[in-house]
């Protein structure tokens, strides 16, 4: 099979921000053991701006340009450390830095495919991190669990496993409901499971939501996510081999969803929303259609053309997200606009077909 591992901050440095090296060489010696049986693996790791943090013996900045420059200094900690241990078994290793919107460009996602295949050609462990140090957009929550998920679909992987410090996805919260017992499967993540999932840890950017965001992206893909303890034994392979209780299991779906579409739907900040009448919101989810300004009846935010924009119904319930074609402004001049209503040779569309996407039934 072909897995993506993803470690979280929490399960991978110390309290004090240093890297957990019993953690690392834990996790290290199961991807090790998981080659070993034929599998082929990619590691996403978390864990740079904390190592940095702890580095430069400062406190955790709110700054995101501030957060970008640390992450710069303990991406080499974080590095080194992963070189070491997997050098210990004589396995080499290829760090690959990316950001959401390297899976927006067909191109730059092309690229990044081949690196990936070469990579593993060779025999290498790519490990992976997210691109803080030159991300064009805030370092944001949950970014590598994205991220995760992205390369699990650029890379048709098979299983995508998230490890983390719980046993999983809980029936409440542990900390304030003692007898909180895990979830083993989830068909379906919807709003009721997420109101269990929690919050951001102290020392990470991610928890329990943005792994259910990233487990709902990579089943969307076609592939199966499993939510697990890192500190469990054989959590690895008992992951793949698909053992019932080895955390949280999420299956895959069988309709696939492009990776821009994932990267719109998930990836990219909402900048604004634009609420729509019934007809459009008919089109929209049953007949895969574009919105048309016409169907516009309100206009929230301030927004560019090609900014991602939520999309509501009359009930203000949020059932898409797409690319707008103009900016704000335009959108208040043109809303409920017809085709004859506008200037000659000006399209009516306001979010192609091909640059939306349905948060509950992805096309």
């Amino acid at each position: 099979m072909r897995v993506i591992v993803k470690i979280g901050t929490s399960s991978l440095t110390s309290e004090s921000g240093e890297v957990n090296v019993a953690a690392l060489s834990k996790l290290v010696a199961e991807v090790v053991l998981a080659r070993a049986q034929g599998h082929e693996l990619v590691v996403v790791t978390s864990g740079a701006i904390t190592a940095g943090v702890q580095r430069l013996g400062v406190s955790r900045p709110e700054e995101p340009e501030v957060l970008q420059a640390i992450s710069a200094v303990g991406q080499i900690d974080l590095m080194r450390a992963y070189g070491d241990e997997f050098d210990s078994h004589g396995v080499a290793t290829g760090q690959v830095l990316l950001a959401p919107h390297d899976f927006r460009d067909r191109n730059q996602y092309l690229h990044a495919e081949a690196t990936f295949k070469h990579l593993l050609r060779l025999n290498v462990v790519p490990v992976v991190n997210e691109n803080d140090a030159v991300a064009d957009d805030a370092i944001r929550y949950g970014d590598n669990d994205r991220i995760a998920a992205l390369v699990a679909n650029l890379l048709r992987a098979d299983v995508l496993v998230l490890l983390t410090d719980t046993a999983g996805v809980l029936t409440a919260d542990p900390r304030i409901e003692p007898n909180a017992t895990l979830i083993e499967e989830i068909a379906a993540i919807n709003e009721s499971i997420e109101q269990v999932a929690g919050t951001a840890g102290s020392r990470g950017s991610g928890g329990m939501a943005s792994k259910l965001a990233a487990a709902r992206m990579a089943s969307w893909s076609g592939v199966r996510t499993v939510i697990a303890a890192a500190d469990r034994d054989n959590v690895l392979s008992d992951a793949i081999a698909g053992i019932a209780g080895t955390g949280t299991a999420v299956p895959a779906r069988e309709t696939h969803v492009a990776a821009r579409k994932l990267w719109i739907g998930f990836a990219v900040s909402s900048n604004g929303r634009i609420t729509v009448d019934d007809g459009a919101t008919k089109a929209l989810s049953q007949g895969g259609g574009s919105l048309l300004t016409a169907g516009i009846t309100e206009v929230q935010g301030t927004f560019s053309a090609g900014d991602a924009v939520e999309v509501s119904n009359l009930s203000d319930e949020v059932f898409a997200k797409g690319l707008i074609a103009f900016d704000s402004e335009t959108a208040q001049r043109w809303k409920g606009s017809r085709t004859e209503d506008l200037l000659p040779g000006t399209s009516p569309v306001a979010i192609h077909r091909d640059d939306l996407v349905l948060l509950d039934n992805p096309t």
